[in-house]
Parts: C-alpha cells; sequence; structure tokens
C-alpha cells in the first residue's frame, strides 16, 4: 500500500481504478509559414470559434452547475478578446514567422507562468484559466476533439484538471479527482465542490503514472489517497462513508420543519444564489427564502450591459419560482474580483478598495435606474426586497435611496405596476458598522456580509492564502462588529442577517443567535445542516 498526503479540495469518499484523464491536443511543433496574412487569419477564425464554443458550455454550465459557476466562461470569452492575450500571439505569428498553433502556445505560457509567479492566490489561480482558453483555441486549429473526458467509472487523475474539463465531467463516471498541481481557489476546485465529486490536488510528482489501472480509495476531507489500500484502510473508510451516509438520513428528517431553537425561537434560514437555476438549487435545499440574489452574475454573463427587459424577466423568474417566499436582491456588485470587461473600469493598484459596488451606481445613474426599474417592475410577481451593497456612509444610503424614489415616481407616472418594496443595506466595512445607529435609520433592514467585512477589518486579502493564518474569521474584532451591527439594528426595530460565508460556520450559530441575528443565507447544501444546529442550541 501506498499513502500520499495531498490538499483535499472537496470532500467525500470515494473507491475505484486510477485513470488518467486522456486528452486529444497534440504535441505543438514549431513551424515557418510562409503566408503571414493567412496565419492570422487562421487564428481570427479559431479564436471566434472558440468564443462560441465558451457561449455552449456556459449555457450548459448555468444548467448543470447555476449562473453564477457559468459565469467563468464568459470571463474566458472576456480574455479571448482581450488584447493583452491576442496582441502578443499576433506579434509572434508577424515577426517570427511561425504557425498559429506554436504562436498560441507560447504567448499563451508566458502569460500563464506571470499569473503562476504572482503573490495573490486568486490571481495565482488564474493561471489555469490562461491555459485552458489556449489549449482551447490549439484544439480549434488543430482540429482536435478536447479529450476523452469521463468514459468509465473511475477515480482520475491528471497533471491538473482545466475548468472546461472539470464542467464536463461526467459526475455518474466521475468516482473522484486527483491532480499533480491545482489550487483550492481555481475554478476547477469550485466546479468539483459544486458538484459533489470527492477531490484533492497538489501530489506533484508523487502522483506516478505507473498507478494508472491500479485499486484506490481516497478521504477527499482529510486529501489522504491510498493506492493498492489494504483492507483495514477500507474498513475504515467505508465506516466512515457509513456514518456520512447516515448523517444526510438525519438531516432529511429536518426538510420542511421550521427553523427554530429549542426555546421556539423563529430564525430565518435563507440560501444565496445568483441565477434563475439556483432558485431550483435553494428551493431543492429546503430554503426559506433567498437572502442574497447576486445581481451581478446577470452582467458578468453578458458581453454588454444587460437591458431592462432582460433583468425584468430574471427576476420575474424567480421572485414566481419561489412562490411567494422572500427574494433579497442586491443591486449590482461590480468590481474587485468580479470584472466585466465592457464596464471599463480603470485599472487601480487595489481595486478591493476602488470603484466597485454602490459606487459604480451613483457615479452612472443611468445603469442603475435600469436595474432599479427591472427590480421594481418585477416586484408585483412575488415577495422582493432590494438591497444596496458596500453602503459606507449616510450619504451613500440616503442617495441610492432618492434614486430608487426617483424610479417609483417615473413608474408611478407611466402607470407600471411595481410595489414599494424594503430597502436595506450589506453591512460589509467598519465605517458601516460604526455609524450602523445612523443607518439604521434609513434602512429597512441590514445583512452583514462577512467576507469583506472580515477582510476590511483585520486587513486582510481574503484571496491570499500566504496571509491566510492571519485572516481568522473568528477574530474577536470580527464578531464584535457583527454583535454591534444587530443591536444598532434591533434597537432601531429592523431586522439583521449575515449572507456572507461565515453564516454557514457551524460553530459560530450559538454565537450568532445569541447576538440577536434574525436570518443567516447560505449556500442550498449548508441549509438541513444550519437548520439542524440551530434546533439544538
Amino acid at each position: 500500500m501506498i499513502k500520499l498526503q495531498g490538499k483535499g479540495v472537496s470532500a467525500g469518499i470515494a473507491f475505484g481504478t486510477v485513470r488518467f484523464l486522456k486528452r486529444a491536443s497534440a504535441p505543438v511543433e514549431k513551424r515557418v509559414i510562409d503566408n503571414i496574412e493567412a496565419e492570422l487569419e487562421r487564428f481570427e477564425n479559431a479564436r471566434r470559434l472558440a468564443c462560441d464554443q465558451l457561449d455552449e458550455l456556459s449555457d450548459k454550465t448555468a444548467a448543470k452547475l447555476g449562473a453564477e459557476n457559468a459565469a467563468l466562461f464568459e470571463v474566458h470569452k472576456m480574455m479571448l478578446q482581450d488584447t493583452d492575450y491576442t496582441d502578443p500571439i499576433i506579434e509572434l505569428i508577424k515577426t517570427e514567422s511561425v504557425c498559429a498553433e506554436y504562436a498560441v502556445n507560447t504567448a499563451g505560457s508566458r502569460l500563464a507562468l506571470d499569473f503562476a509567479e504572482m503573490d495573490d492566490e486568486y490571481m495565482k489561480a488564474r493561471s489555469a484559466d490562461v491555459y485552458d482558453i489556449s489549449r482551447r483555441v490549439i484544439d480549434v486549429l488543430s482540429g482536435a476533439d478536447g479529450g476523452e473526458g469521463a468514459t468509465a467509472r473511475a477515480i482520475y487523475a491528471a497533471d491538473d484538471f482545466s475548468p472546461s474539463e472539470t464542467a464536463q465531467m461526467d459526475k455518474d463516471k466521475t468516482l473522484a479527482m486527483i491532480s499533480r498541481g491545482g489550487s483550492a481557489n481555481a475554478h476547477s476546485a469550485i466546479f468539483a465542490r459544486t458538484m459533489a465529486i470527492p477531490a484533492i490536488i497538489g501530489f506533484g510528482e508523487f502522483l506516478s503514472d505507473d498507478f494508472a489501472g491500479k485499486e484506490a480509495a481516497l478521504d477527499g476531507g482529510e486529501g489522504v489517497l491510498y493506492i493498492e489500500p489494504e483492507p483495514g484502510v477500507i474498513r475504515a473508510l467505508k465506516e466512515k462513508q457509513q456514518s456520512q451516509e447516515r448523517e444526510r438520513t438525519e438531516l432529511e428528517g429536518y426538510r420542511g420543519k421550521p427553523t427554530l431553537t429549542k426555546n421556539g425561537r423563529k430564525v430565518k434560514l435563507y440560501a444565496n444564489i445568483g441565477s434563475v437555476s439556483d432558485a431550483e438549487s435553494a428551493l431543492a435545499g429546503d430554503a426559506e427564502g433567498v437572502g442574497l440574489f447576486r445581481s451581478e452574475f446577470l452582467y458578468l454573463e453578458k458581453d454588454d450591459y444587460p437591458d431592462e427587459e432582460y433583468q425584468f424577466e430574471n427576476y420575474k423568474k424567480v421572485l414566481e419560482r419561489m412562490g411567494g417566499r422572500e427574494v433579497v436582491i442586491r443591486t449590482l456588485d461590480i468590481g474587485a474580483d468580479k470584472q466585466a470587461a465592457y464596464f471599463k473600469l480603470p485599472a487601480e493598484e487595489n481595486p478591493a478598495l476602488g470603484l466597485r459596488a454602490i459606487r459604480i451606481c451613483l457615479t452612472r445613474p443611468a445603469l442603475f435606474k435600469t436595474q432599479l426599474r427591472a427590480i421594481y417592475r418585477a416586484s408585483v410577481f412575488g415577495n422582493a426586497s432590494i438591497m444596496f451593497p458596500m453602503i459606507n456612509s449616510l450619504s451613500d444610503l440616503t442617495r441610492a435611496k432618492k434614486i430608487a424614489a426617483e424610479v417609483r415616481a417615473e413608474l408611478a407616472e407611466k402607470k407600471i405596476a411595481f410595489k414599494d418594496v424594503p430597502i436595506g443595506i450589506m453591512v460589509e466595512t467598519p465605517a458601516s458598522v460604526i455609524i450602523a445607529d445612523l443607518l439604521a435609520r434609513e434602512a429597512d433592514f441590514f445583512s452583514i456580509g462577512t467576507n469583506d467585512l472580515t477582510q476590511y477589518t483585520l486587513a486582510c486579502d481574503r484571496e491570499n492564502e500566504a496571509i491566510a493564518e492571519f485572516c481568522d474569521t473568528h477574530h474577536e474584532a470580527v464578531l464584535r462588529m457583527i454583535r454591534m451591527t444587530a443591536q444598532a439594528a434591533h434597537n432601531a426595530g429592523i431586522w439583521c442577517g449575515i449572507c456572507g460565508s461565515l453564516g454557514g460556520d457551524l460553530a459560530l450559530t450559538r454565537d450568532f443567535l445569541d447576538m440577536g441575528i434574525d436570518e443567516l443565507s447560505v449556500e442550498p447544501p449548508s441549509i438541513l445542516k444550519l437548520r439542524k444546529r440551530i434546533a439544538e442550541v
């Protein structure tokens, strides 16, 4: 038996035969060409076809994994249209008279290496995205079909899995995924977690080609892989697997039940979503409502600004699908780590502190009004609330509410039906916590975005793994900020929830309830676990 320790990025236990993923891409050779213009046209045609493929893949991924995950392939498409990517390829073809395949491979590899050498873990993980789009263009140029994918039930191994490969993996045949490289922040890891496929990365050269065809067992939560495992190891892992299955069965007993503490206190247990298809996941997870509808994904999935009708139809469908359950729609939260090229946002040294979220809306009121009109029009089809992100001052809130009032007045003048829905805010900065008493006079509710609140309170980039040990989500300063926000809300007679990832941290559930938190909005798979935990408090 061989035991290997990697980094678990998607929990779960699996048993099966190791099978290395076969890719059809042929080795790229350097060929000198005679007709430069024809080669440039050949590259351009391949780039366009690759963009068409990404459109199709985005649609399939949205149906399979939700719009939030599908937005990646819209980003890939934007990368293929970005001159930072295409210009070096064109320059190589022109100056060295080389074939397009070689130019794409060479220039793409250089750009991917630039990302891989960055200190920021989020940016470092984008290296895999550059390799992914480059391989796609090369496959188009060479006529390759991209490889076999998951063709048999097996534990699939590779140097690394690209996001597009992972999104297209057949869950019924992919028992688990193991790789030599990879990043916990890479989209391939995120997709594996979404599909509940156990995955372990970072084995390096210890993951030998000689393991192909051998029986293996793994624990994705612990990041451990066993090649030709001993009977005792198999027995222990199966017992753990059975225990996890019993836990899942127990959780099903909480489906359809109200979310109550031991003393009968009601807590609103909602879901975070990014699309119409995600609303289905919320219902499947037994959410009582939607505490965060990330509307920015309607923008990220488009090549240009989504118009009012497109947004209206999406909001309407979600509200109708949720059947009267509350749906809190967060207005546009573009910027920082969520970029859409057509916004033409300026390059910033620190985008997390720059032009983002409500700041964009307040400086582009026509854009803001388009979204608000769509939300208000859709509000008659369900139980909607509006939530402004990144409110940092009383001025931010009053200006945003003034624009919302103008939209309501315009709709009323045109005799277009709408509801005067509640307006709340995201509390995401120390500044908003400190003046929460003032903000509570103007807001109908608070929802604490713990991801950004932690980042800004501790001065820690939450995407940078190099400082992960300093980014303590349980830091007393963060918990005091949450308590202060809840107290300010209750003093003003409004409710206070949490929609950041900390809301699903079962170790803090009792603390949040003691603080008086009224609502928790989490990812759909966490809902039943959280309901059980609340019932124990």
